[in-house]
């Protein structure tokens, strides 16, 4: 069983942009890629696959064993964490990292509110940059790429234009990503987007919202102006926020009505143009 072959096929039928990305990076490379974010999938989607918190927190913590290495018998079974830890290993990945990202994403199974705008770019840290500097880390050979700060900023970009999209969805299972500070300053009520109702508020609000994103873009780019090219393909992802924030920029925009997904073509055709131009 060539685990490495499964977890690309995974990332292919479940994260098509990323893996589209991956192909930008060096033959060699592209295996243990796929191996990283075949297991953010895993982790990011433990919510649809369970029936409750519990058995979520249960999942997690199983991968958090895999990384500790008290599962050892059960990896065999696993091609995504066989391949993960793999990875880890040749790359001299930081476990902790992962170790946050798991902690990260137990906010996911509950229904409680992200407390501040602050929380959310903690959590978009722990997990969406932390994805892209474990990436560039596998395109350095392990060694520090110095691109710390460019995937902090990009990772919360990242995030916080996916959570937005990701309203609609959100909302239908009464959950909410809106940080509470922002929506108590813009008078949004979190009944009205759990009954999919588009406020003035809370167009102010996504407005406010989308600016942050733009903010961490642009301390992103700033970032990674200097940094070797041989770590792009790790960023390439991140070329489609500023479409995206585009299209959520229309005067006619209704969060709960417009849909905000590009078709793949052009979502290929920006990944390829970052990919050319050397940024995103």
């Amino acid at each position: 069983m060539d685990v490495f072959a499964l977890c690309a096929d995974e990332v292919r039928a479940h994260d098509r942009d990323r893996f589209l990305a991956d192909l930008f990076a060096p033959e060699a490379k592209r295996r243990y890629l796929f191996a990283l974010h075949a297991f953010n999938i895993e982790i990011a989607r433990v919510r649809e696959a369970i029936s409750g918190p519990m058995p979520g927190e249960i999942r997690l913590q199983w991968w958090r064993d895999v990384l500790s290495g008290e599962a050892r018998g059960e990896v065999a079974g696993h091609p995504v964490a066989a391949a993960l830890l793999e990875t880890i290993g040749l790359h001299d990945l930081p476990r902790a990292a992962f170790d946050n990202l798991i902690a990260a994403r137990i906010f996911d199974l509950y229904n409680d509110p992200m407390p501040s705008l602050t929380d959310l770019e903690g959590y978009a840290g722990e997990t969406a940059s932390a994805l892209l500097q474990l990436a560039a880390l596998i395109l350095s050979e392990g060694k520090d790429p110095g691109t710390a700060d460019a995937a902090g900023h990009a990772g919360v970009a990242q995030a916080l234009t996916g959570l937005m999209r990701a309203l609609p969805q959100h909302a239908s299972r009464q959950q909410l990503f809106m940080p509470a500070d922002l929506m108590e300053r813009h008078g949004v009520r979190a009944e009205d987007i759990f009954a999919g109702r588009t406020t003035p508020e809370l167009l102010r609000m996504l407005a406010d919202l989308r600016a942050t994103a733009r903010r961490h873009l642009g301390a992103a780019r700033a970032a990674l102006a200097g940094a070797d090219r041989a770590v792009l393909p790790a960023f390439l992802p991140v070329a489609l926020v500023e479409p995206v924030l585009a299209l959520m920029d229309r005067p006619d925009y209704d969060p709960f009505k417009t849909p905000v997904d590009p078709p793949q073509w052009k979502r290929q055709w920006w990944l390829w143009r970052a990919a050319r131009k050397g940024a995103f």
